[in-house]
């Protein structure tokens, strides 16, 4: 088997918080379903992706896609596969 390395993209993301849970409505509205708290309290959003639709909850990241597409990422496969760029980079 062949092995291959991820190309570099830099992406948009923001982070599902209380604190900026009105601008992403705003933002996201045409492509989320549904908003909310889960029964423990914490916000989610249901997002449409090309994949169909996959539910962001509260600390999870939501992504802008290369094609422009947005879904939800777990902050530790975040932590993972991405670092902030800089103005230097």
């Amino acid at each position: 088997m062949r092995r291959y390395r991820k190309k570099p993209v830099v992406i948009e993301a923001v982070q599902l918080l209380p604190e900026n849970s009105d601008m992403l409505y705003k933002h996201y509205k045409t492509t989320s379903k549904q908003w909310g708290y889960l029964d423990n309290g914490k916000l989610y959003c249901d997002i449409n992706t090309l994949e169909g639709t996959m539910r962001a909850e509260e600390g999870d990241w939501i992504i802008k896609g290369v094609k422009g597409e947005f879904y939800p990422c777990k902050p530790d496969i975040f932590e993972a596969t991405y670092e902030e760029v800089t103005d230097n980079d």
